[in-house]
């Protein structure tokens, strides 16, 4: 992304450049670390954006999604009987859910779009999250796992025990997704 889209002020640039990535400003703020309002306000040209905070900005750009292979991904999970959902492998927004999967939940599927579902995650699932690295998930040394869920109790999105399986998809532009599978 070229520094005239990011200009050192902000400005609608930003907001131009976000949007044609697909990316709301509350995605863009937990890619960088900031709060959602300080987006608004760097795109408003209310705030000035440091060279450190330009720079995470583009690099959270460049991990926006590759719109014709997430469609097709996307198409793919919707359309599935499974209980299965697609997620941005580094920050677990929502990309799509099956019908089956959206089921479960107390809030619209078109509502959780977007949105990480890492806040939902149970106790073993933060614990499984936690091991990827170890593992040599993100190196590709591991495709696929099997995990154990718990109950997380949350009334939006409840998730119950059982095993899911977790599969790194990584698509040519580099970013990964995870398809999370209901086993059984």
């Amino acid at each position: 992304m070229g520094d005239a889209l990011l200009s050192s002020t902000g400005d609608a640039g930003l907001r131009r450049a976000r949007q044609s990535r697909g990316m709301k400003q509350g995605h863009l703020a937990e890619l960088i670390g900031v709060a959602q309002t300080t987006i608004s306000r760097w795109e408003k040209g209310e705030l000035r954006i440091t060279d450190a905070q330009r720079d995470a900005i583009r690099r959270a750009l460049a991990l926006a999604p590759d719109e014709p292979q997430d469609a097709a991904l996307k198409r793919l999970v919707e359309s599935s009987e499974s209980k299965v959902h697609l997620i941005c492998d580094r920050t677990h927004r929502l990309i799509a859910a099956s019908k089956a999967r959206a089921a479960e939940w107390r809030i619209a599927r078109e509502t959780a779009i977007g949105r990480s579902l890492f806040a939902f995650a149970s106790p073993r699932i933060r614990a499984a999250e936690q091991s990827l690295d170890v593992l040599g998930w993100r190196e590709g040394r591991v495709s696929h796992l099997v995990i154990e869920t718990d109950a997380n109790l949350d009334r939006d999105i409840p998730i119950e025990p059982g095993l899911v399986r977790w599969e790194r998809i990584e698509l040519a532009n580099g970013a990964a997704r995870r398809l999370v599978t209901t086993i059984g």
